[in-house]
Protein backbone atom coordinates (compact mmCIF):
# COMPACT_ATOMS: atom_id res chain seq x y z
CA UNK A 1 0.00 0.00 0.00
CA UNK A 2 1.39 3.47 -0.94
CA UNK A 3 2.05 6.23 1.58
CA UNK A 4 -0.87 8.29 0.24
CA UNK A 5 -3.33 5.46 0.78
CA UNK A 6 -2.00 4.77 4.27
CA UNK A 7 -2.32 8.44 5.23
CA UNK A 8 -5.85 8.75 3.81
CA UNK A 9 -7.02 5.66 5.66
CA UNK A 10 -5.42 6.77 8.92
CA UNK A 11 -6.80 10.30 8.55
CA UNK A 12 -10.33 9.03 8.04
CA UNK A 13 -10.11 6.81 11.13
CA UNK A 14 -8.86 9.72 13.26
CA UNK A 15 -11.66 12.05 12.16
CA UNK A 16 -14.54 9.62 12.34
CA UNK A 17 -13.61 7.34 15.24
CA UNK A 18 -11.56 9.56 17.52
CA UNK A 19 -12.88 13.08 16.81
CA UNK A 20 -16.36 12.30 15.48
CA UNK A 21 -15.93 14.80 12.65
CA UNK A 22 -17.88 14.38 9.40
CA UNK A 23 -19.46 16.61 6.79
CA UNK A 24 -18.21 20.12 5.92
CA UNK A 25 -15.43 20.27 8.50
CA UNK A 26 -14.03 16.97 7.24
CA UNK A 27 -12.30 18.27 4.09
CA UNK A 28 -10.03 20.88 5.70
CA UNK A 29 -9.13 18.75 8.73
CA UNK A 30 -8.48 15.77 6.48
CA UNK A 31 -5.95 17.87 4.54
CA UNK A 32 -4.15 19.07 7.68
CA UNK A 33 -3.89 15.61 9.22
CA UNK A 34 -2.82 14.17 5.87
CA UNK A 35 0.05 16.68 5.64
CA UNK A 36 1.13 15.86 9.20
CA UNK A 37 1.16 12.12 8.51
CA UNK A 38 3.06 12.55 5.23
CA UNK A 39 5.75 14.53 7.05
CA UNK A 40 5.99 11.72 9.60
CA UNK A 41 6.37 9.19 6.79
CA UNK A 42 9.11 11.26 5.15
CA UNK A 43 10.96 11.57 8.46
CA UNK A 44 10.82 7.82 8.92
CA UNK A 45 12.06 7.25 5.36
CA UNK A 46 14.87 9.73 5.90
CA UNK A 47 15.88 7.89 9.06
CA UNK A 48 15.96 4.56 7.24
CA UNK A 49 17.97 5.93 4.32
CA UNK A 50 20.48 7.68 6.61
CA UNK A 51 21.09 4.63 8.81
CA UNK A 52 24.86 3.97 8.58
CA UNK A 53 24.41 0.21 8.93
CA UNK A 54 25.32 -2.14 11.77
CA UNK A 55 28.83 -2.85 10.46
CA UNK A 56 29.78 0.80 9.94
CA UNK A 57 32.20 2.67 12.21
CA UNK A 58 29.40 5.23 12.68
CA UNK A 59 26.89 2.61 13.85
CA UNK A 60 25.06 3.98 16.90
CA UNK A 61 27.00 7.25 16.73
CA UNK A 62 25.63 9.26 13.78
CA UNK A 63 22.75 11.74 14.05
CA UNK A 64 20.49 9.29 12.21
CA UNK A 65 20.87 6.87 15.14
CA UNK A 66 19.23 9.23 17.64
CA UNK A 67 16.00 7.70 18.87
CA UNK A 68 16.64 4.27 17.36
CA UNK A 69 15.83 1.51 19.90
CA UNK A 70 18.99 -0.38 18.84
CA UNK A 71 21.35 2.60 19.17
CA UNK A 72 23.09 1.34 22.31
CA UNK A 73 23.64 -2.13 20.83
CA UNK A 74 25.18 -0.71 17.65
CA UNK A 75 27.32 1.76 19.58
CA UNK A 76 28.71 -1.04 21.77
CA UNK A 77 30.24 -2.73 18.71
CA UNK A 78 28.43 -6.00 19.35
CA UNK A 79 26.91 -5.99 15.87
CA UNK A 80 30.38 -5.89 14.27
CA UNK A 81 31.65 -9.02 15.99
CA UNK A 82 32.36 -11.84 13.52
CA UNK A 83 29.85 -14.66 13.33
CA UNK A 84 31.38 -17.65 15.16
CA UNK A 85 29.92 -19.86 12.42
CA UNK A 86 32.53 -18.49 9.99
CA UNK A 87 35.34 -20.19 11.89
CA UNK A 88 33.30 -23.38 12.32
CA UNK A 89 32.63 -23.51 8.57
CA UNK A 90 36.27 -22.79 7.84
CA UNK A 91 37.24 -25.88 9.82
CA UNK A 92 34.50 -27.92 8.14
CA UNK A 93 35.65 -26.83 4.68
CA UNK A 94 39.27 -27.84 5.13
CA UNK A 95 38.38 -31.08 3.34
CA UNK A 96 37.00 -29.19 0.30
CA UNK A 97 39.70 -28.16 -2.16
CA UNK A 98 37.82 -25.90 -4.58
CA UNK A 99 34.64 -23.87 -4.10
CA UNK A 100 32.88 -22.34 -7.10
CA UNK A 101 29.73 -20.19 -7.05
CA UNK A 102 27.39 -20.05 -10.05
CA UNK A 103 25.77 -16.60 -10.15
CA UNK A 104 23.62 -14.33 -12.28
CA UNK A 105 21.62 -11.23 -11.55
CA UNK A 106 18.93 -12.53 -13.89
CA UNK A 107 16.54 -15.43 -13.37
CA UNK A 108 15.87 -18.04 -16.04
CA UNK A 109 19.28 -17.85 -17.71
CA UNK A 110 20.26 -21.43 -16.87
CA UNK A 111 22.27 -21.27 -13.62
CA UNK A 112 20.89 -24.51 -12.22
CA UNK A 113 21.24 -26.28 -15.58
CA UNK A 114 24.86 -25.18 -15.84
CA UNK A 115 25.59 -26.04 -12.19
CA UNK A 116 24.21 -29.54 -12.70
CA UNK A 117 26.14 -30.18 -15.91
CA UNK A 118 29.33 -28.68 -14.51
CA UNK A 119 29.03 -31.14 -11.62
CA UNK A 120 28.37 -34.05 -13.99
CA UNK A 121 31.35 -33.11 -16.15
CA UNK A 122 33.73 -32.76 -13.20
CA UNK A 123 32.48 -36.06 -11.75
CA UNK A 124 33.15 -37.82 -15.08
CA UNK A 125 36.72 -38.07 -13.77
CA UNK A 126 36.29 -40.94 -11.33
CA UNK A 127 39.36 -39.82 -9.38
CA UNK A 128 37.58 -36.59 -8.34
CA UNK A 129 34.96 -36.13 -5.63
CA UNK A 130 32.32 -33.53 -6.49
CA UNK A 131 29.56 -31.94 -4.39
CA UNK A 132 26.68 -29.76 -5.59
CA UNK A 133 25.00 -27.43 -3.06
CA UNK A 134 21.69 -25.79 -3.97
CA UNK A 135 21.19 -22.56 -1.99
CA UNK A 136 18.17 -21.44 -4.01
CA UNK A 137 15.96 -21.74 -0.93
CA UNK A 138 12.68 -20.64 -2.51
CA UNK A 139 13.09 -22.31 -5.91
CA UNK A 140 15.17 -25.49 -5.53
CA UNK A 141 15.32 -27.15 -8.96
CA UNK A 142 18.49 -29.21 -8.51
CA UNK A 143 16.68 -32.35 -7.19
CA UNK A 144 14.60 -32.47 -10.38
CA UNK A 145 17.52 -31.79 -12.73
CA UNK A 146 19.73 -34.38 -11.03
CA UNK A 147 16.99 -37.03 -11.02
CA UNK A 148 16.74 -37.06 -7.23
CA UNK A 149 13.13 -36.05 -6.60
CA UNK A 150 11.67 -37.91 -3.64
CA UNK A 151 15.05 -38.53 -2.02
CA UNK A 152 15.54 -37.59 1.62
CA UNK A 153 18.41 -36.40 3.77
CA UNK A 154 19.53 -38.66 6.58
CA UNK A 155 21.10 -37.65 9.88
CA UNK A 156 24.24 -39.38 11.11
CA UNK A 157 26.69 -38.86 13.91
CA UNK A 158 28.84 -36.67 11.67
CA UNK A 159 25.95 -34.52 10.40
CA UNK A 160 23.54 -34.53 7.48
CA UNK A 161 24.37 -37.03 4.77
CA UNK A 162 24.06 -35.64 1.23
CA UNK A 163 22.22 -37.53 -1.50
CA UNK A 164 24.45 -39.25 -4.06
CA UNK A 165 23.82 -39.32 -7.81
CA UNK A 166 26.96 -41.37 -8.35
CA UNK A 167 29.64 -42.68 -6.05
CA UNK A 168 31.63 -39.44 -6.50
CA UNK A 169 28.81 -36.90 -6.92
CA UNK A 170 26.92 -35.69 -3.83
CA UNK A 171 24.00 -33.25 -3.76
CA UNK A 172 22.34 -31.20 -1.03
CA UNK A 173 19.22 -29.07 -1.44
CA UNK A 174 16.32 -27.84 0.65
CA UNK A 175 14.20 -29.71 -1.88
CA UNK A 176 15.12 -32.92 -0.03
CA UNK A 177 13.59 -31.51 3.16
CA UNK A 178 10.17 -30.72 1.66
CA UNK A 179 7.26 -33.15 1.82
CA UNK A 180 6.30 -32.29 -1.77
CA UNK A 181 8.05 -30.58 -4.73
CA UNK A 182 5.07 -28.21 -4.84
CA UNK A 183 5.56 -26.97 -1.27
CA UNK A 184 6.37 -23.26 -1.06
CA UNK A 185 9.22 -22.06 1.15
CA UNK A 186 7.98 -18.75 2.56
CA UNK A 187 10.90 -17.51 4.63
CA UNK A 188 12.39 -14.16 5.49
CA UNK A 189 16.12 -13.48 5.23
CA UNK A 190 17.29 -14.67 8.68
CA UNK A 191 15.74 -18.11 8.24
CA UNK A 192 17.29 -18.47 4.77
CA UNK A 193 20.66 -17.50 6.22
CA UNK A 194 20.28 -20.06 8.97
CA UNK A 195 19.58 -22.83 6.46
CA UNK A 196 22.62 -21.92 4.35
CA UNK A 197 24.76 -21.90 7.49
CA UNK A 198 23.46 -25.34 8.37
CA UNK A 199 24.19 -26.67 4.89
CA UNK A 200 27.80 -25.50 5.09
CA UNK A 201 28.45 -26.42 8.73
CA UNK A 202 26.38 -29.55 9.34
CA UNK A 203 26.52 -31.51 6.07
CA UNK A 204 29.06 -34.34 6.06
CA UNK A 205 30.70 -33.54 2.72
CA UNK A 206 33.78 -35.64 3.34
CA UNK A 207 36.87 -35.20 1.16
CA UNK A 208 35.75 -33.14 -1.85
CA UNK A 209 37.72 -31.82 -4.83
CA UNK A 210 35.02 -29.47 -6.12
CA UNK A 211 32.07 -27.87 -4.32
CA UNK A 212 29.69 -26.23 -6.82
CA UNK A 213 27.17 -23.80 -5.29
CA UNK A 214 24.02 -23.06 -7.29
CA UNK A 215 22.50 -19.73 -6.27
CA UNK A 216 19.20 -17.91 -6.94
CA UNK A 217 19.09 -14.76 -9.09
CA UNK A 218 19.93 -11.42 -7.55
CA UNK A 219 22.38 -9.99 -5.04
CA UNK A 220 20.54 -10.48 -1.77
CA UNK A 221 20.36 -12.68 1.33
CA UNK A 222 21.57 -15.99 -0.09
CA UNK A 223 24.49 -14.40 -1.92
CA UNK A 224 25.66 -12.35 1.04
CA UNK A 225 25.34 -15.37 3.33
CA UNK A 226 27.30 -17.79 1.17
CA UNK A 227 30.12 -15.27 0.62
CA UNK A 228 30.24 -14.34 4.31
CA UNK A 229 30.19 -17.89 5.63
CA UNK A 230 32.85 -19.07 3.16
CA UNK A 231 35.04 -16.01 3.69
CA UNK A 232 37.29 -17.88 6.08
CA UNK A 233 37.52 -21.00 3.94
CA UNK A 234 38.18 -19.11 0.71
CA UNK A 235 36.27 -19.25 -2.58
CA UNK A 236 38.03 -19.95 -5.86
CA UNK A 237 35.62 -17.68 -7.64
CA UNK A 238 32.30 -17.20 -9.37
CA UNK A 239 31.03 -18.21 -12.78
CA UNK A 240 28.57 -15.65 -14.14
CA UNK A 241 25.75 -16.86 -16.41
CA UNK A 242 23.94 -14.61 -18.87
CA UNK A 243 21.96 -14.76 -22.09
CA UNK A 244 22.76 -12.57 -25.12
CA UNK A 245 20.02 -9.93 -24.85
CA UNK A 246 20.49 -6.62 -23.07
CA UNK A 247 17.64 -7.24 -20.61
CA UNK A 248 19.78 -10.03 -19.14
CA UNK A 249 23.13 -8.26 -19.41
CA UNK A 250 21.77 -5.29 -17.47
CA UNK A 251 21.15 -7.44 -14.39
CA UNK A 252 24.35 -9.42 -14.87
CA UNK A 253 26.37 -6.20 -14.65
CA UNK A 254 24.85 -5.69 -11.21
CA UNK A 255 26.00 -9.18 -10.21
CA UNK A 256 29.51 -8.38 -11.41
CA UNK A 257 29.54 -5.21 -9.31
CA UNK A 258 28.35 -7.27 -6.35
CA UNK A 259 31.32 -9.62 -6.81
CA UNK A 260 33.72 -6.69 -6.91
CA UNK A 261 32.22 -5.10 -3.79
CA UNK A 262 32.59 -8.31 -1.75
CA UNK A 263 36.02 -9.12 -3.27
CA UNK A 264 34.77 -12.31 -4.91
CA UNK A 265 36.99 -13.37 -7.85
CA UNK A 266 35.23 -13.95 -11.16
CA UNK A 267 36.39 -16.97 -13.14
CA UNK A 268 34.55 -15.73 -16.19
CA UNK A 269 31.25 -15.23 -17.97
CA UNK A 270 29.20 -17.79 -19.91
CA UNK A 271 26.73 -16.77 -22.58
CA UNK A 272 23.96 -19.36 -22.39
CA UNK A 273 21.24 -19.84 -25.04
CA UNK A 274 23.66 -18.32 -27.53
CA UNK A 275 21.96 -19.08 -30.82
CA UNK A 276 20.13 -22.20 -31.91
CA UNK A 277 21.96 -24.84 -33.92
CA UNK A 278 19.53 -26.84 -36.05
CA UNK A 279 20.21 -30.55 -35.40
CA UNK A 280 19.51 -31.34 -39.09
CA UNK A 281 20.96 -28.57 -41.25
CA UNK A 282 23.45 -27.33 -38.59
CA UNK A 283 22.67 -23.69 -39.37
CA UNK A 284 22.64 -21.25 -36.44
CA UNK A 285 19.73 -18.91 -35.74
CA UNK A 286 19.79 -16.10 -33.17
CA UNK A 287 16.74 -16.67 -30.98
CA UNK A 288 17.89 -13.98 -28.51
CA UNK A 289 19.77 -11.44 -30.67
CA UNK A 290 22.74 -9.75 -28.92
CA UNK A 291 21.46 -6.25 -29.66
CA UNK A 292 24.21 -4.57 -27.60
CA UNK A 293 27.01 -6.96 -28.45
CA UNK A 294 26.10 -9.73 -26.01
CA UNK A 295 28.46 -11.14 -23.40
CA UNK A 296 31.47 -10.64 -25.68
CA UNK A 297 31.23 -6.85 -25.61
CA UNK A 298 30.33 -6.76 -21.91
CA UNK A 299 33.41 -8.82 -21.06
CA UNK A 300 35.61 -6.55 -23.17
CA UNK A 301 34.23 -3.47 -21.42
CA UNK A 302 34.62 -4.94 -17.93
CA UNK A 303 37.90 -6.77 -18.62
CA UNK A 304 36.51 -10.21 -17.82
CA UNK A 305 37.18 -13.53 -19.57
CA UNK A 306 34.39 -15.00 -21.70
CA UNK A 307 34.54 -18.71 -20.88
CA UNK A 308 32.33 -19.67 -23.80
CA UNK A 309 28.94 -19.69 -25.48
CA UNK A 310 26.43 -22.51 -25.09
CA UNK A 311 23.87 -22.77 -27.91
CA UNK A 312 20.22 -23.53 -27.35
CA UNK A 313 19.33 -27.19 -27.66
CA UNK A 314 15.85 -28.48 -26.74
CA UNK A 315 17.46 -31.75 -25.70
CA UNK A 316 19.09 -29.95 -22.76
CA UNK A 317 15.66 -29.12 -21.32
CA UNK A 318 14.45 -32.64 -22.00
CA UNK A 319 17.45 -34.12 -20.17
CA UNK A 320 16.86 -31.83 -17.18
CA UNK A 321 13.18 -32.81 -16.98
CA UNK A 322 14.19 -36.48 -17.05
CA UNK A 323 16.95 -36.01 -14.47
CA UNK A 324 19.71 -37.10 -16.86
CA UNK A 325 23.02 -35.60 -17.93
CA UNK A 326 22.82 -34.00 -21.36
CA UNK A 327 26.56 -34.53 -21.71
CA UNK A 328 26.15 -38.29 -21.68
CA UNK A 329 22.82 -38.33 -23.52
CA UNK A 330 23.99 -36.27 -26.51
CA UNK A 331 27.80 -36.13 -26.23
CA UNK A 332 28.44 -35.19 -29.88
CA UNK A 333 26.18 -32.11 -29.98
CA UNK A 334 27.56 -28.54 -30.36
CA UNK A 335 26.17 -27.65 -26.92
CA UNK A 336 27.96 -30.60 -25.28
CA UNK A 337 31.22 -29.55 -26.97
CA UNK A 338 30.74 -26.00 -25.63
CA UNK A 339 30.13 -27.37 -22.13
CA UNK A 340 33.26 -29.53 -22.21
CA UNK A 341 35.40 -26.61 -23.40
CA UNK A 342 34.11 -24.39 -20.57
CA UNK A 343 34.56 -27.12 -17.95
CA UNK A 344 38.17 -27.61 -19.02
CA UNK A 345 38.84 -23.89 -18.57
CA UNK A 346 37.39 -24.10 -15.05
CA UNK A 347 39.58 -27.12 -14.29
CA UNK A 348 42.63 -25.22 -15.51
CA UNK A 349 41.72 -22.18 -13.40
CA UNK A 350 41.31 -24.27 -10.26
CA UNK A 351 44.58 -26.08 -10.91
CA UNK A 352 46.42 -22.74 -11.05
CA UNK A 353 44.62 -21.08 -8.12
CA UNK A 354 44.43 -22.16 -4.51
CA UNK A 355 41.19 -21.23 -2.72
CA UNK A 356 43.14 -20.83 0.51
CA UNK A 357 44.96 -17.88 -1.08
CA UNK A 358 41.69 -16.14 -1.93
CA UNK A 359 40.33 -13.53 0.46
CA UNK A 360 36.59 -12.93 0.14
Amino acid sequence: MQCENICDTTTLKIMQSELGITGKKESKLRHNIHVFLCIACLNLLSFLLDCPGTSSDQAGKSSACQGCPNQSICASGATKAPDPAIEEIKQKMTSVKHKILVLSGKGGVGKSTFSAHLSHALASDSSKEVALLDVDICGPSIPKIMGLEGEQVHQSGSGWSPVYVEDNLAVMSIGFLLSSPDDAVIWRGPKKNGMIKQFLRDVDWGEVDYLIVDTPPGTSDEHLSIVQYLSGAGIDGAVIITTPQEVSLQDVRKEIRFCKKVNLPILGVIENMSGFVCPKCKNTSQIFPPTTGGAQRMCEELNLPLLGRIPLDPRIGKSCDEGKSFLTEVPDSPAAAAYQSIVQKIRDYCASHSASDVSC
